[in-house]
């Protein structure tokens, strides 16, 4: 039942991703394929450790967690908590979004909403439902997937703040101050 909560909520993550971006603004500037290089190696990486952990050889195979219903729930509760936190963040950020570090036409610094409490709060939630996945496997693998995709998107927000900083020098160094990037209050 939780394992089916979880698959449910990739699914409508990646149709909701798929379908939304249709209907993004025009790019004025996008990174080079060997800017994005850098973070989509770890980024697959990581998804394939955390979809075929169990598969793979010990000790990426090993079970480190317990199964056990309330875990099981625990990780359900969360990767919907996640979903619903990233798709909060993807109707916010609205025409804005890509999935590549861009520079919209008409670019908005977006601080409602979700942005009011992290700066990047996509990849909270993908975060969160990502560990979700890897508590409901309980395989090693899966955990050291989620640090490759934490270190994946800490390369990719740190080139899209760079660019933010050009683009709002003022407002979004005042943003940086209030607001930390992924967890509230503490990162």
């Amino acid at each position: 039942m939780a394992a089916d909560i979880i698959t449910a909520c990739w699914i409508v993550f990646i149709t909701v991703w798929l379908v939304a971006a249709i209907a993004t603004k025009r790019a004025i500037y996008r990174e080079t394929r060997a800017q994005r290089l850098r973070y989509w190696v770890l980024f697959v990486i990581a998804c394939f450790l955390l979809i075929y952990g169990r598969e793979l050889p010990y000790p990426l195979n090993a079970g480190i967690v317990p199964r056990a219903t309330q875990i099981a729930c625990v990780a359900a509760f969360l990767c919907v908590a996640g979903l619903a936190f990233a798709l909060w963040a993807r109707a916010t950020l609205g025409r804005n979004w890509s999935g590549v570090v861009t520079l919209k036409e008409g670019h908005e610094l977006v601080q409602r909403g979700p942005y009011q409490f992290v700066r990047h709060p996509i990849y909270t939630g993908v975060l969160i439902m990502s560990f979700a996945t890897a508590l409901i496997e309980s395989r090693l693998a899966g955990f050291v997937g989620v640090l490759l995709m934490f270190a994946s998107f800490w390369i990719k927000l740190d080139r899209e703040e760079r660019l933010m900083l050009k683009q709002f020098p003022e407002r979004y160094a005042a943003y940086k101050q209030r607001v930390k990037r992924l967890i509230p209050f503490v990162l």
